[in-house]
């Protein structure tokens, strides 16, 4: 996939920063424990728990975090109940994005989030005010390294992946939502742990940035991913390589 689009997300980039670790992996614990709470809290039989561990280790979570967040969601850890709300708005440049929280306080989360874009160039929208620019579909992401773009196209399509797009940053794999989990299934056992498995927001139109566009939606995307209950941002942006680079990006 060439530039920078929504599946590069500003999580992942930022995660790889040490000032942002701690905040990352409250991100990661808050999903697993929600993921445990949400069916059966053993990754064997619960794909959206396994899907959280895999995210926490792709990040290099310890062992034991992941081990206390599952705790967590047990009887008798932490009775803190969390929701999941979904925001919608646009960003500098007619951007349109989605932001995924998990929030013990509703209020308290919508009102950051609005403030957050008012603040730097963005208007929040009503519920399904930018959905449509949107489909729902299922991201697999394994590294360039695993296999070349052909073996792993032809073992995803077999797995009944819908499409596969892959680039040096790696292979996108990518699924219908409900066939999320069993094409995952089906190519880790030829190609190992994925390091992505998750629900995601594909546009169906993107937006290309210039630099200056660029710059103050990043801002805005940064801020959005700072709010400890933010989850993950998405967008219709693409930016290219070369502005890209010019952003160290």
């Amino acid at each position: 996939m060439a530039g920078h689009s929504q599946f590069k997300n500003i999580m992942h980039r930022k995660g790889a920063q040490d000032a942002q670790r701690a905040k990352l992996f409250t991100k990661l614990a808050r999903e697993i424990t929600v993921s445990a709470k949400c069916g059966i809290p053993t990754p064997d039989s619960n794909p959206r728990l396994r899907a959280a561990i895999a995210a926490a280790k792709a990040q290099s979570m310890p062992k034991d975090n992941i081990e206390r967040a599952i705790k967590r969601a047990l009887p008798g850890g932490d009775d803190t109940n969390y929701v999941e709300i979904r925001y919608e708005g646009f960003g500098p440049g007619n951007v349109a994005l989605i932001v995924e929280a998990l929030t013990d306080n509703r209020n308290r989360t919508a009102s950051e989030v609005r403030s957050t874009f008012n603040k730097l160039g963005g208007q929040m929208g009503e519920a399904n005010s930018v959905a449509f620019n949107f489909e729902r579909i299922g991201l697999i992401q394994y590294a360039s390294d695993v296999a070349d773009a052909e073996a792993m196209f032809d073992a995803a399509l077999e797995a009944g992946a819908s499409d596969v797009v892959s680039s040096d940053d790696g292979h996108d794999i990518l699924t219908s939502p409900d066939d999320l989990h069993s094409v995952k299934d089906v190519l880790e056992k030829q190609f190992g742990e994925a390091m992505t498995a998750r629900l995601e927001w594909k546009p169906l139109v993107t937006v290309d940035l210039d630099a200056a566009t660029a710059t103050t939606l990043m801002k805005l995307v940064d801020a959005l991913d700072d709010n400890d209950d933010v989850q993950r941002v998405s967008g219709n942006y693409e930016i290219s390589d070369e502005v890209a680079a010019s952003l160290g990006l």
